[in-house]
């Protein structure tokens, strides 16, 4: 038998013109001044075993061996023939197992892993009947909003718990010294095992991909866009090819732009491009410096807009390039360089194996 965990917090009070409803009903909020009411969705008990029972058929168990030992974690069913899970999960797999629901198990085959987004599939055949796809969101989901994470945490399969999206475009680190941009925040339980399953909204649609490697009380998700940009090339090629410049950047920091005479604190500072690369052709990198403050970088290129994107962040770099951009592709980088703006076209090429 499935265990259901249901971890539900409801607290009314302390607005001006809040009116009760019914059970799962939208709660009538006087928004204070205007007179006029918003309508606020509200999570309860009924609505969560209903969001259960709808998804957990298509969410399944995974037994992986490798030749060090054994493993579990979670996925959900893509297609008719496909499982989304993490790629740490499957790693080095000889055997996959996957259980479902009703208890039926079924072999499992590795058909495509990306390391860089910790994205895997895996191909099965012969699906149980209940277990029909998730349909994936195609949109980014709101801070704040409902969400419930599903599968099997310390090997307890069917498991559900509940929380919110606490943010949206995280960058989450990872083994290896790299990040995974996109991803979705959550304070939902997420634990050993959930690695791979979903993260949905109340209304069973996945947002995210559970990643179980980060504090606690801090989940983090590979999101929606990243699964609808690399799982489809995992099922067609195995791979997902990766858009790379070759440069490695600090987040500009009140000490950067006054050394740079920035009228604004945004943007990356170029400190060192990889030989052999466009970027090294094109950005000039400038010369870290501590002061006593902290960090400050001398000369160089700060960026800041790619193909007109403004850039704030490495988050925003790194998500225009994996969800916009393909190896090959010819990309405008605007920098800030010698105090004058000006903008260099730069072809990408494909990331090297991490």
């Amino acid at each position: 038998m499935a265990i259901l965990s249901l971890v539900v917090g409801l607290a009314l009070g302390g607005v001006v013109g809040m009116s009760a409803t019914p059970s799962g009903q939208p709660l009538s909020i006087e928004a204070p001044g205007t007179g006029s009411t918003v309508q606020t969705p509200v999570s309860t008990a009924e609505d969560l075993t209903e969001l259960y029972d709808r998804t957990i058929d298509s969410v399944v168990k995974l037994r992986v061996t490798t030749l060090e030992g054994s493993a579990q974690g979670s996925g959900f069913v893509y297609d008719e023939r496909h499982i989304v899970t993490n790629e740490h999960v499957v790693e080095d797999a000889r055997t996959v197992l996957v259980q479902f629901s009703n208890g039926e198990w079924r072999t499992g085959e590795v058909v495509g892993t990306d390391v860089y987004t910790d994205l895997a599939v895996v191909r099965v055949e012969n699906l149980p009947a209940s277990a029909t796809p998730l349909p994936v969101a195609d949109r980014t989901p709101e801070p704040g909003q409902p969400v419930a994470a599903l599968g099997s945490p310390f090997g307890l399969e069917g498991t559900i718990t509940h929380g919110i999206v606490s943010g949206v475009n995280r960058s989450m680190r990872v083994e290896g010294g790299f990040s995974i941009p996109d991803t979705v925040q959550t304070d939902a339980p997420i634990n050993p095992g959930n690695s791979g399953g979903p993260l949905v909204s109340m209304q069973g649609t996945v947002i995210g991909v559970n990643r179980a490697k980060e504090g606690d009380n801090v989940g983090f998700a590979i999101s929606a866009a990243v699964v609808h940009r690399v799982v489809p090339a995992l099922i067609r090629t195995g791979t997902y090819d990766h858009s790379y410049v070759g440069i490695q950047t600090l987040p500009v920091t009140p000490e950067i732009a006054e050394e740079h005479g920035l009228e604004e604190v945004r943007g990356l500072a170029v400190i060192s491009t990889l030989e052999g690369t466009p970027a090294a052709d094109a950005l000039e990198p400038g010369e870290l410096e501590t002061t006593e403050t902290g960090h400050t970088v001398a000369g160089g290129d700060i960026i800041v807009a790619i193909d007109d994107r403004p850039v704030q962040s490495n988050q925003d770099l790194s998500r225009y390039l994996l969800l916009h951009t393909q190896p090959g592709d010819s990309v405008d980088i605007t920098v800030i360089r010698d105090g004058e703006r000006i903008t260099l076209p730069l072809e990408l090429i494909e990331r090297p194996p991490a």
